[in-house]
């Protein structure tokens, strides 16, 4: 007797197998991954009608990729958001039909799951009666993550197999899990090596048609109301919502709603508690957080695309020099060296060296610490970084970063006194945050080798990297320090020259709403408060602590000279002329708009500083006001937004994307308002030019462009609907 095939689509085959079981495999033709999108969907229902008649007696699920299912097609339900709440329900209700199907067919039923079932891919594991996971696997509902939350029985069938306080956890958290956490809440029902799976699901389906396992009992718990009563589900429900709508703030209502999903549905049986699901999916699916998520999802996408466009004309970089060790030359010489691309690290300094090799043994030793890393790897690593003071072992380096002290003559020495010691055809970055890369250019003989490559910090942490070329970079060059900024794990964000780049050009704008705001009469850690509130990670006066006054003094002279109609100076002292001259320079020395004082974790906590405010006074001539918080976010807002658009317009950045990932992954931009230019399509060009309006009185730094007159003329967004 040989195996039958029963039905073959484009991502599922199932197949009548010679020991009387039936096999749904999800293999998704043409692509390297299993997802859920409407043909694979389509494709379940189908795939349901020709189990249901098949005669088998029992069913595994599996996959034929190397992992089960990574999840939805969020590229296509995204498209699906556009319609109405009520379609989206329907939707969602008509979907779910498809896996009750699965859910309901008349002999027992597992799944194999190997590598990841997230998302879609999890709920689907979930509709059979039980699942085994292999030992390297991870499952897991990322979907809050998007600003959405499990649209196809995650929350009805998890809580019910797991208990409500397992559900919320996993579903309103969003945290992969792995095997062991899998099996600890019953998620799964076993753990074994990936060779093992298949054997492993067959032993199952064979205890359960032998009646060793009741394989009813455990389908009429899924399908059951949740075994909780009144005051249990109260405190569990009750006191669960409070704590996750604290963590997620008010601003991410998925997780909440999540929340409020599983408890409504608690007293149901499945098929009402997934109407009541679908109701609530379709909710936030209608969100602006969700909306704002998945354009970043998308977004993100686009830029890894291009990427791996880049990899394809870049030179290889087997062998990097950084210029200049310290903190900085030592996080940009760790990041490369733990991603497996050896450093040379050089400097005219011994102090200095010590200094770098010190923040990579540091960075290495947290690495060690989270088990993220095994000792011996780490000491291989931090062996791949050597510490030199001549330039000796610079003849077979592939790229070169200076990241030498801001000052554009000594910069220019060093680039010019390297480039004639490294090979031909040597790429060299210059790690700059202001200088112009055409000024620091002019030293070199070769400026087609001749880029920007700016870290922001700490370089460990923050993932971008800006790739910025000179009038006469090469492509090969921007496409080699793109790809090596890839390989060092970073997300890069090609760049035009330009005063202050990409980031700063637009964030000194919010600064600057920021000194005119102090200069009106606003509160400064008000302004913090308000800022906070609306999604920043830390208000603006705490921000330039961080950054620090004298960093922030000279990138602003910078901006003011590149863009003197509207970043030039203005009549009488800012609140950052006032701080930079009393010389509180921030937390590099615990002295800014707040103090710093050390936490019991040795990290600097701010405090308030009356002393702050007697020396601001010289900064605010007509003394303190109550400004709205609404005034406060239009006048920080509107320049940030107004500066983008001209980004785009110089051709700084090619896209709309870019230029909002640029700031999301730069200066922690909110997520859930998806960037400057997606906030503005939130608020609607129309809105965005009344706002401004109000502000005229204040200057350039409110105007409009012509761009945006146009736009909100024709009803234009900068992403397409």
């Amino acid at each position: 007797m040989s195996n039958t095939n029963l039905y073959e689509g484009q991502s599922i085959r199932v197949t009548r197998l010679d020991n009387g079981y039936a096999e749904l495999c999800f293999d998704r033709q043409g692509d390297a991954i299993n997802k859920f999108d409407a043909r694979t969907v389509a494709e379940l229902g189908e795939a349901g009608k020709a189990l249901q008649g098949s005669g088998a007696k029992g069913l595994i699920v599996t996959s034929a990729k190397s992992s089960f299912i990574v999840g939805a097609d969020i590229t296509e339900f995204g498209r699906n958001f556009q319609q109405s709440e009520e379609e989206i329900a329907r939707w969602a209700l008509e979907a779910n039909q498809l896996f009750n199907a699965i859910e309901d067919l008349p002999f027992p039923s597992v799944t194999a799951i190997n590598a990841l079932a997230l998302g879609g891919g999890f709920e689907m594991a979930l509709c059979t009666d039980y699942r085994v996971l292999d030992e390297t696997g991870q499952v897991g509902f990322p979907e809050v993550k998007l600003g959405l939350f499990p649209g196809f029985g995650g929350t009805v069938r998890f809580a019910r197999l797991c208990g409500a306080d397992n559900a919320i956890e996993w579903v309103a958290g969003g945290p992969q899990q792995k095997a062991v956490a899998a099996l600890k809440v019953h998620a799964v029902d076993g753990v074994v090596p990936t060779a093992k799976l298949r054997e492993a699901a067959f032993k199952i389906l064979d205890q359960a048609v032998a009646g060793k396992l009741d394989w009813q009992a455990r389908r009429a718990q899924k399908k059951g109301p949740l075994q909780l009563n009144a005051i249990e589900g109260m405190m569990v429900f009750e006191t669960s919502k409070a704590f996750v709508a604290q963590q997620a703030g008010p601003n991410m209502p998925a997780p909440l709603a999540s929340v409020e999903a599983i408890q409504k549905g608690a007293s149901k049986g499945r098929d009402e508690a997934l109407k009541i699901e679908g109701q609530g999916f379709a909710k936030i699916a209608k969100s602006t957080a969700a909306d704002a998520l998945i354009g970043i999802f998308l977004s993100d996408q686009l830029l890894k695309k291009k990427a791996k466009a880049a990899q394809k004309l870049a030179k290889p970089v087997k062998q990097a020099a950084v210029l200049g060790a310290g903190i900085m030359g030592g996080g940009i010489a760790y990041t490369s060296a733990v991603k497996g691309v050896p450093v040379v690290m050089k400097d005219i300094a011994e102090k200095q060296l010590a200094l770098g090799m010190s923040e990579a043994n540091k960075l290495l030793s947290k690495q060690v610490e989270r088990k993220k890393l095994k000792p011996e790897k780490a000491g291989e690593v931090l062996a791949s970084i050597r510490p030199v003071l001549s330039y000796s072992e610079f003849q077979n380096i592939d790229v070169v970063v200076e990241a030498v002290v801001e000052n554009p003559k000594i910069k220019k020495s060093v680039l010019a006194e390297v480039e004639s010691l490294v090979a031909p055809g040597t790429i060299i970055a210059s790690n700059t945050s202001s200088i112009s890369i055409d000024e620091l250019a002019s030293a070199l003989k070769h400026p087609e080798n001749f880029l920007g490559m700016h870290f922001f910090n700490p370089v460990h942490r923050m993932p971008l990297v800006e790739v910025i070329y000179g009038e006469k970079t090469s492509k090969e060059a921007i496409a080699t320090i793109a790809a090596y900024a890839g390989t060092m794990g970073k997300t890069p964000i090609v760049v035009k020259n330009c005063p202050g780049f990409l980031v700063n050009r637009i964030l000194f704008p919010y600064f600057f709403g920021f000194m005119a705001a102090i200069r009106d009469g606003a509160d400064f850690a008000k302004i913090d408060k308000v800022m906070e509130k609306f999604g920043w990670p830390m208000g603006p006066a705490y921000l330039e602590d961080v950054v620090g006054m004298d960093t922030a003094h000279h990138v602003g002279e910078v901006l003011a000279a590149g863009y003197p109609d509207r970043m030039g100076r203005g009549e009488g002292k800012s609140a950052l002329d006032v701080m930079y001259e009393a010389k509180r320079f921030g937390q590099k020395n615990g002295l800014g708009f707040y103090k710093y004082e050390t936490d019991p974790k040795g990290k600097p906590k701010k405090v308030a500083d009356p002393v702050s405010y007697e020396l601001l006074k010289a900064a605010q001539p007509k003394g303190q006001v109550d400004m709205s918080d609404e005034e406060i976010i239009e006048r920080h807002m509107l320049p940030m937004i107004i500066e983008t658009v001209r980004c785009l317009d110089d051709g700084i950045v090619e896209t709309p994307n870019e230029a909002d990932m640029g700031l999301i992954y730069g200066i922690g931009f909110p997520p859930f308002r998806g960037g400057a230019l997606k906030y503005a399509d939130t608020l609607g060009m129309k809105t965005v030019i009344e706002k401004c309006a109000k502000y005229a009185h204040l200057g350039k730094l409110y105007e409009p462009t012509e761009s945006m007159k146009q736009m909100a003329a024709a009803g234009k967004t900068f992403y397409s609907k």
